[in-house]
């Protein structure tokens, strides 16, 4: 699972490998640990830590006797010296080494394995552990570095027509904005395309029948551009066909950057969620995109790539 997050997110995370062996926990985690040691005088220090990290449940019901066997049986498969391994690992020095790594992690307060920081900070207590979850710590942490300080000054002119192409990896989808209606959304909207912040991110939620949402870098359904702002609501505008344009929000007045359009009416969005746009042009594209419904802790299939987006004014 680490190796993975690592993969996904290799310049937001570091794994660091050291030595715990939870002796007052399990009778034979100085026993693994020492052949880990042993097998490092060899260059095979990652295949035995792999051989026994995958076959936990295998050898920690054997009796100490039997896992120094089954020890030299997977030295001899990874064509080590199997009497120099055997000596090594009840050397005084690896012993040694072992208890220190013990004791060292107690006195510098490592509690247990995994043991994960976040910005320094102890992750630990009943939390979740999986990939999905930390995957989505991550995510959001990374996001904070393009969040902005406050909402935007108003710019656009609301008498003036502005469009917004979405270039997905689906294809373009053309949305033609309601900037009287709704000034501040659209304002908002221009402002984030203009600053890069839809490029390269996901359509995160996409439920068939209902809406495809985006704008969130972080691609969990949980980022916001740093500021928030109020509802727009017009009792003109309804969510009363496909292609409506509206922001998503976690309660009213805390819009940001997430938004959805749908796939079909859905009045019972009225009085909500603010609508600011409606699609001209690419409803078969958004008809495209992969369903998708995230959960946390729910590993999903990769959402479609919102690649950028272009502001014309007319």
């Amino acid at each position: 699972m680490l190796t993975q997050l690592k993969e996904v997110h290799p310049d937001d995370l570091r794994i660091v490998y050291r030595d715990f062996p939870l002796i007052s926990v399990h009778d034979k985690a100085a026993l693994a640990t020492q052949a880990r040691m042993a097998a490092d005088l060899q260059g095979k220090a990652v295949e035995m830590h792999d051989l026994l990290y995958v076959n936990q449940a295998l050898w920690s019901g054997l009796s100490i006797e039997a896992f120094e066997s089954w020890l030299s049986e997977k030295a001899a498969d990874f064509d080590m010296d199997v009497a120099q391994f055997e000596t090594d690992l009840y050397s005084e020095k690896i012993v040694a080494a072992v208890q220190y790594a013990w004791d060292n992690s107690r006195e510098i307060g490592i509690t247990g394995t995994p043991f994960v920081l976040i910005n320094g900070q102890i992750y630990s207590g009943n939390v979740p552990l999986d990939f999905a979850s930390l995957d989505q710590i991550i995510r959001l942490i990374a996001m904070g570095e393009k969040q902005f300080t406050s909402c935007p000054p108003q710019v656009i002119d609301p008498e003036k027509e502005y469009l917004a192409t979405l270039h997905t990896e689906k294809g373009d989808v053309v949305i033609q904005f309601y900037p009287q209606q709704a000034p501040v959304t659209v304002n908002s909207f221009i402002f984030l395309a203009q600053e890069g912040w839809f490029d390269g991110i996901s359509f995160h939620r996409v439920l068939p029948g209902f809406v495809a949402q985006t704008g969130d870098p972080s691609g969990t359904g949980g980022g916001n551009p740093g500021y928030f702002y109020k509802n727009e609501i017009d009792e003109s505008l309804s969510y009363d066909r496909p292609g409506v344009v509206g922001m998503a929000n976690s309660g009213a007045d805390t819009n940001g950057s997430q938004f959805f359009i749908t796939y079909d009416a859905v009045p019972n969005l009225d009085g909500d969620y603010t609508i600011f746009g409606q699609v001209i042009s690419g409803m078969d594209v958004l008809l495209e995109l992969t369903p998708r419904d995230p959960q946390m802790g729910v590993n999903l299939p990769p959402g479609d790539m919102l690649i950028s987006v272009t502001i014309e004014e007319r």
